[in-house]
């Protein structure tokens, strides 16, 4: 990785943050969970630091696509840290300032304009598979472990948590895996829409880069175009004139010229988001 970025003072794995991200020249960020001794479970400090993470990396008009990834080798995330729970989460009011940034975070990444796609290596349940949900990409390992055992702490996904999850798995499957709170392979993950693909475990690096460079190599606006349309139909299936009209500026940009002439010429085309 290169120009790599970070805030605060070091002091996890490799010293770096709980939370930071990294620059993989200009169209590439990488979002990191680095707390690896509790399987990248996530704090309070990890919620407010992926939130300011996350808004950073959207406003920038250079990128075209965020991985998301645990460190560690044995967790995408475990969830968040129970071990902090009596000092943060041990009442309705601490709950209540909890839950706000949590699910200010989650909102964020599903408002996120640029493609984002979760790498996920192992264990990956409550809010890990939350995080997980909301990307547009979701590819693991063989070795990767699911599910929402809350039931066991005797608490509830609110509205925020629950949405994402929907989309992908349905009323049924959602009902099943808190209900039951059982944790589960990746191959049943893969038949409930929880993941997109799933890889060998010594393939799950080479096979999320290859994804990244597809999404980097075809023109950003349309990307982001589509990403707003579908999250747009799946929220509010009416369509205004106007919004149905935004779907012809397309024909308006340098890339759609760039990728038409680069097809008649049978070249790669050199997209530049304009």
């Amino acid at each position: 990785m290169t120009d790599t970025v970070t805030s605060g003072s070091p002091s996890f794995q490799n010293g770096r943050e709980p939370v930071y991200f990294e620059r993989e020249g200009e169209f590439i960020a990488t979002v990191v969970l680095n707390n690896p001794e509790r399987l990248n479970a996530i704090t309070a400090q990890m919620w407010q630091k992926l939130h300011q993470s996350i808004l950073e990396l959207s406003a920038d008009d250079s990128l075209r696509c965020i991985v998301i990834r645990g460190t560690g080798g044995k967790a995408f995330s475990s969830g968040c840290d129970i071990h902090e729970f009596t000092k943060v989460r041990s009442n309705k009011e601490q709950a209540r300032d909890y839950g706000k940034v949590m699910h200010d975070t989650l909102i964020a990444f599903q408002n996120c304009p640029i493609p984002l796609v979760a790498s996920i290596e192992g264990i990956c349940v409550g809010a890990g598979l939350e995080i997980a949900s909301t990307c547009d990409f979701r590819i693991c390992n063989e070795s990767s472990r699911f599910g929402a055992p809350v039931k066991n702490l005797g608490l509830v996904m609110a509205y925020p948590e629950l949405e994402p999850l929907i989309a992908l798995a349905g009323k049924d499957v959602l009902m099943e895996i808190l209900l039951e709170g059982r944790i589960f392979d990746a191959r049943e993950a893969k038949e409930r829409r929880l993941v997109t693909r799933v890889v060998p475990d010594s393939e799950l690096e080479e096979s999320v880069n290859d994804t990244v460079r597809r999404i980097v190599s075809g023109a950003p606006l349309a990307a982001r175009w589509h990403k707003k349309f579908i999250r747009k139909l799946f929220r509010f299936p009416h369509v205004t004139h106007d919004e149905n009209d935004e779907c012809f500026d397309c024909f308006d940009t340098e890339d759609f010229q760039t990728g038409c002439l680069a097809f008649l010429k049978q070249k790669h085309p050199d997209f530049r988001g304009k």
